[in-house]
């Protein structure tokens, strides 16, 4: 074509060559398409060095979750919030303490006026004589008393909107089975009795202190204490009223001790060998904001304590 284009406008100055020809012309663009190419290609690995260095130096050269100081809040399936406030150090892990409680059902056997049993609606929370810090024994007419390991139970309740500051006048309402893993009022055998519930008012330092026993496994769950949170004790007479709704674990550990030396528990070691935490239905989803210290003996009984948080 540009053949063709020269003779058709023959009358157009012939442009001046140069004594080197077109062969020396097309090598010389060449090499600069080449000098071209590399200096662009220079450029980008030393943006792409700069830019991988960046991390190690805000990460101080990268490690495992503890070194990173990573933040864990409430991880069930409540999506529960957490304050940065306060935090403990748990397997490696940094662990906020002052994350809300994950919000568990209450089971079928709460006695809170939201079922009931034997044909009628069962509310301990209407007896007279429900706020009490000892509930091994039934109350209001009703005789019996549940056997099994002393377990003194502290729990402390704070204000996660308060940078963890303790909750006073709260009322817990506490509720578990007994050692054969039977609920009062509801289980076969014991809906005469309403030992195992009771409510308390925590106090300026946010604590409720309970003296109980230490619960039974029934097949199917892990053992577990059921518990209500009101926000006070005039309040703390209907399920309609309450705040939240939770359960606390206990350490596997202490468990397989209590079972296997503490008389009227052989049921329960049995059926804690059909379960763990990974197939329970409530405590799956983890149980790090639900699990209770416990210290102690069979022989001298236990002292338990946990801090639990809602946004109040």
């Amino acid at each position: 074509m540009r053949q063709a284009a020269w003779h058709h406008h023959h009358t157009m100055p012939r442009p001046t060559m140069h004594p080197h020809g077109l062969e020396h012309d097309l090598r010389a663009l060449a090499q600069q398409q080449e000098r071209r190419q590399m200096l662009r290609w220079l450029g980008s690995v030393g943006t792409l060095t700069a830019t991988a260095a960046l991390p190690l130096v805000g990460c101080g050269g990268g490690g495992d979750a503890g070194s990173t100081g990573t933040t864990t809040g409430a991880t069930t399936s409540s999506g529960s919030s957490t304050d940065t406030t306060s935090s403990t150090s748990t397997g490696g892990t940094s662990v906020n303490t002052c994350s809300v409680a994950p919000e568990e059902t209450a089971g079928p056997y709460p006695g809170d006026g939201s079922n009931t049993s034997n044909g009628a609606t069962s509310n301990v929370l209407a007896l007279a004589s429900i706020v009490r810090s000892d509930i091994r024994s039934s109350i209001d007419g009703a005789s019996g008393t549940a056997a099994g390991v002393p377990l003194v139970l502290t729990i402390q309740l704070t204000n996660t909107n308060a940078a963890c500051a303790s909750l006073e006048g709260y009322a817990i309402y506490l509720w578990h089975c007994n050692r054969d893993g039977k609920y009062s009022l509801y289980s076969s055998g014991v809906t005469d009795q309403n030992y195992l519930r009771g409510v308390q008012a925590t106090d300026a330092s946010g604590n409720v202190t309970f003296t109980t026993v230490f619960p039974g496994c029934y097949d199917g769950r892990m053992p577990h204490m059921h518990l209500e949170i009101y926000r006070s004790l005039t309040t703390a007479t209907s399920f309609s009223n309450k705040l939240k709704t939770t359960q606390l674990a206990f350490p596997v550990s202490t468990c397989t001790e209590v079972y296997t030396n503490a008389s009227g528990y052989s049921a329960s070691l049995t059926n804690l060998g059909k379960i763990s935490f990974a197939t329970d239905n409530v405590f799956s989803d983890g149980v790090t904001l639900e699990m209770t210290t416990l210290s102690g003996s069979v022989a001298a009984g236990y002292t338990g304590h946990i801090t639990l948080s809602i946004a109040a």
